[in-house]
């Protein structure tokens, strides 16, 4: 058995043959296998440049029509003819049924005879009491039912023109709730048909009533386009998406405040020639808040956040090395963001490889290929 003195003389010799061999090992290694503790690391790049930008306001609402009226009838009678089609486009004043009238004309000829009689004696009294003939009190009897006798002709006047049923509006009528030989009672709750104007027509539009002050003011300082007197100009997309071809205003005047929700609901009206826009459709309706000559538009993969929610960005200075920027955002316009503060017309910011650079890093640049091509600048807010 060896001693422990011996057994590390022993070992020496070992281990320097085990070194000359690692040594040679090192020496037959290619140049090109061995890492590079100073190899750049490649990132994709897009240069910022500052361009016109729109502001807008979104606001979500209904439309509704301008005006709304319904058809019922003022006498009682059976209905005798519908004089309109469903659907069809009617003026004030067309007549859109007919009630049978046989009474009503009947009544009027009775009316008619009865005041042919009290005039004719109230006539008569008034040549007589000239003569102190009559006395003046059955001159004024005569006189007050002359009167009343015109006044009842004058009521069946009305009634048989009432059994001619006329559009109070123009507009469009919808389907008809009644058919002929139905019985129709004058002050009846269900109405005949309902007609709707609808050029121009109502957008219903809901706002937190914490931002209506901001819409004001916007409007006032004439960051908002102004379309008249306490009105802005506005413009509406449609539910699919589509952008509907003619401005309308949005007035702030008769604002009424939901209780409940807290909510401002406020009125815009539009053109609608070709009735493409019909009561009850969602919208959305777009106030123009302003245009900036020279807005940063970024994209949002070069835009990153703490912990704490602060948007950060990476960029590469002129000497390539990497610069951390904290930034402030305001809106998302697209793929994009409407940055307000930290970067600048010119910037290199780094979009594509992000996850393998740190600030202060040398890096070599190229073109970025994650960002797709930008729509064109238009920012809405909701």
């Amino acid at each position: 058995m060896l001693s422990p003195i011996s057994a590390r003389t022993a070992l020496f010799p070992l281990l320097a043959v085990i070194g000359l061999l690692s040594a040679c090992g090192q020496q037959d290694t290619p140049a090109a296998e061995q890492p590079d503790a100073a190899q750049v690391v490649e990132v994709g790049v897009v240069t910022l440049a500052a361009e016109p930008f729109e502001l807008t306001t979104d606001l979500p609402g209904r439309t509704a029509a301008f005006r709304m009226a319904e058809v019922r009838p003022q006498v009682d009678g059976i209905i005798q003819k519908r004089l309109f089609e469903e659907g069809s486009e009617v003026k004030a004043g067309e007549q859109l049924y007919q009630i049978d009238a046989s009474v009503y004309r009947s009544a009027l000829n009775s009316a008619k005879a009865a005041h042919l009689s009290s005039k004719a004696l109230s006539d008569r009294y008034e040549q007589l009491i000239e003569d102190h003939a009559v006395s003046r009190q059955e001159y004024d009897e005569a006189r007050a039912s002359s009167l009343q006798t015109q006044a009842a002709l004058e009521r069946a006047e009305i009634d048989l023109r009432y059994t001619q049923v006329r559009a109070p509006i123009d507009g469009r009528i919808g389907r008809s709730a009644v058919s002929e030989g139905a019985l129709v009672n004058n002050g009846q709750a269900a109405a005949m048909a309902t007609i709707q104007q609808l050029d121009p027509i109502y957008v219903d539009v809901t706002q937190p009533a914490r931002d209506l002050l901001a819409l004001r003011r916007d409007l006032d300082e004439g960051r908002l386009q102004k379309a008249g007197d306490n009105a802005a100009q506005a413009t509406l997309q449609m539910e699919d998406g589509s952008v509907y071809p003619h401005q309308g205003t949005l007035e702030f005047s008769e604002v009424s405040v939901d209780a409940g929700t807290g909510s401002v609901t406020l009125r815009a009206v539009f053109p609608n020639p070709d009735n493409m826009l019909l009561p009850g459709m969602f919208v959305h309706a777009q106030l123009v808040a302003g245009t900036r000559s020279e807005a940063i538009l970024a994209p949002q993969q070069g835009i990153t956040r703490t912990p704490r929610g602060q948007a950060t960005a990476l960029v590469v200075n002129a000497d390539n090395i990497v610069e951390l920027r904290e930034v402030r955002t305001e809106r998302t316009v697209g793929n994009r963001w409407l940055i307000s503060e930290g970067l600048n017309d010119g910037d290199r910011l780094i979009t594509e490889g992000l996850q393998f650079v740190k600030p202060g890093a040398e890096v070599k640049v190229v073109p970025a290929g994650n960002v797709s091509e930008p729509a064109p600048a238009a920012g809405q807010e909701g």
